[in-house]
């Protein structure tokens, strides 16, 4: 690429968001054994294994899961819709084909999906007043998957417009707060998806990635996410824009049960479904050559290899030896995110500002543009190669992101280490992208708190296909990190003012 385009008016205002000045989260989650929510506390897989042996109920478990959205919904602001009723009826028929011998994998775990994503019969706005009314007439077929194998949908959780940005904020639901200190973003797209999960709204939740949807809120709010490789996990019936790049993919609270939901939803796999664990060829960077990261991140990542070194990885430096993918990455965004909102029958004059400023940025490129940015995802997509075959290895681990989740109030940070995050490009998630535009496999999990007390993450990546070595070796790092995964809960200060 070589076309760099100055800011337009609308795109220069993205940078203001309203702002949450209700007060601040602590920044230790909570007892698993607390003696109020045992259930809901649990892992999904611990919770599956408390309904198989009677230990609790499906409705018991709903019931439990809804009293906590209810009771930290007002604060932090992850659900978009209730489907308490539908997930009622739901949660009985799961105790009884439990009781009668006819469980699937699921039954009777309660869940949520994305607002941007298909359930027929119900509203799917995607974040935006554009789509308020709109009613899909059918399932995207990773919710059916989830719901065949007994999985109870309570609720969607909220996206920015159209689940263009990597904040979570809307006109027609507001701002959605990060759990450990709710004057910080949560990430996006998928950050009501993360918020759930990361305190106990359900343990799991269906969330989509375009360029770190799942990553970035999975790093920021403490939580697993896991990106498949492109196609793996079918996304349709579904909306048209960015389809050659957006994965949809499981948001947990440990790797187990990651796997678990992409065993669930990824039909389309071909390929070795239970790879032995291979420590050899572990190819790491800490920032590719190019990605501005805080010392804290760095410190945290640096740890982690070490802790692998330890544990018999032969740990290799390297990278795949290119500049930023961001200007691919937004070109191939806006554009089609311009082209779908041309052709849309919907009446773009009630767009939210951030959403009109990012279409309206994609207009400024053409279709030479967009077919240049498409052959240099080729040229991405074999200097990866070329970088795994020099060592014989299959995985790369980088941190997720260069910092903790910043403070409400922008799209992005204004800083990392030394860097300015600027205009155009606004370059702040520069190991994200890679992965969409490749449709390479790639994991968030923590790996340590920041110097301000807030998560912060690490990615491994694989070739397209390696959905489960990826899973296999982020399984073993997070054993290796040690990472508490219990459910958040705000500050009983931070609560108080929910109800003052």
């Amino acid at each position: 690429m070589t076309k760099y385009l100055q800011p337009n008016t609308l795109l220069s205002k993205l940078l203001t968001l309203v702002k949450n000045k209700k007060g601040r989260d602590l920044s230790r989650p909570a007892n698993p054994a607390s003696s109020c929510m045992p259930d809901i506390a649990l892992t999904a897989t611990q919770q599956l294994r408390s309904l198989a042996t009677g230990k609790t109920t499906a409705v018991e478990l709903l019931e439990r899961a809804i009293e906590r959205a209810e009771k930290l919904g007002p604060l932090l602001n992850p659900i978009a819709l209730k489907l308490y009723g539908r997930a009622r009826q739901a949660a009985v028929e799961a105790d009884r084909k439990r009781a009668a011998g006819k469980a699937g994998r699921l039954c009777g775990l309660p869940i949520t999906i994305k607002d941007s994503q298909f359930l027929a019969g119900y509203p799917c706005a995607n974040g935006s007043q554009v789509l308020s009314d709109f009613v899909p007439t059918e399932t995207c077929r990773a919710v059916e998957l989830l719901e065949q194998e007994g999985a109870v949908i309570f609720a969607k959780t909220t996206c920015p417009e159209f689940s263009l940005t990597g904040v979570t904020h809307s006109e027609i639901y507001g701002l959605t707060s990060n759990p450990w200190n709710i004057e910080r973003t949560c990430g996006g797209s998928s950050g009501g998806a993360a918020v759930a999960v990361a305190t106990g709204m359900g343990a799991f939740s269906l969330g989509g990635d375009g360029g770190g949807s799942i990553r970035i809120p999975a790093g920021f709010c403490g939580i697993v996410g896991f990106k498949p490789s492109f196609g793996v996990v079918p996304r349709e019936p579904c909306f048209p824009s960015w389809q050659s790049i957006v994965s949809y993919g499981p948001m947990t609270r440990s790797v187990e049960d990651a796997r678990l939901f992409f065993e669930v939803i990824g039909e389309n796999f071909e390929g070795n479904t239970n790879p032995r664990l291979n420590k050899r060829g572990i190819v790491f960077s800490e920032d590719l050559g190019f990605a501005p990261v805080n010392t804290d991140v760095r410190e945290a990542f640096r740890a982690v290899v070490e802790k692998m070194r330890r544990a018999d990885f032969q740990m290799i430096d390297d990278s795949p030896g290119l500049e930023s993918s961001v200007e691919t990455w937004a070109v191939t965004a806006c554009y089609d995110a311009a082209e779908n909102a041309r052709d849309s029958a919907y009446n773009m004059d009630y767009l939210g500002e951030v959403a009109r400023g990012f279409i309206n940025f994609g207009e400024q490129f053409d279709q030479q543009d967009f077919e240049r940015a498409q052959a240099r995802r080729q040229v991405i997509r074999e200097h990866y190669e070329a970088m795994f075959g020099r060592h014989n290895a299959r995985i790369l681990i980088t941190p997720t992101l260069g910092c903790e989740a910043f403070p409400h109030g922008s799209i992005h940070p204004h800083k990392i280490d030394n860097t300015h995050i600027e205009m155009p490009w606004l370059d702040w998630a520069s190991f994200l992208y890679d992965a969409n535009l490749t449709g390479m496999p790639a994991c968030a999990i923590p790996m340590g708190l920041g110097d301000e007390g807030l998560p912060v993450s690490l990615q491994i990546l694989g070739p397209v296909g390696s959905d489960y070595e990826v899973l296999r070796v982020a399984g073993e790092i997070e054993k290796l990190i040690g990472w508490d995964n219990s459910i958040v809960t705000p500050s009983a200060g931070a609560l108080g003012q929910q109800t003052a």
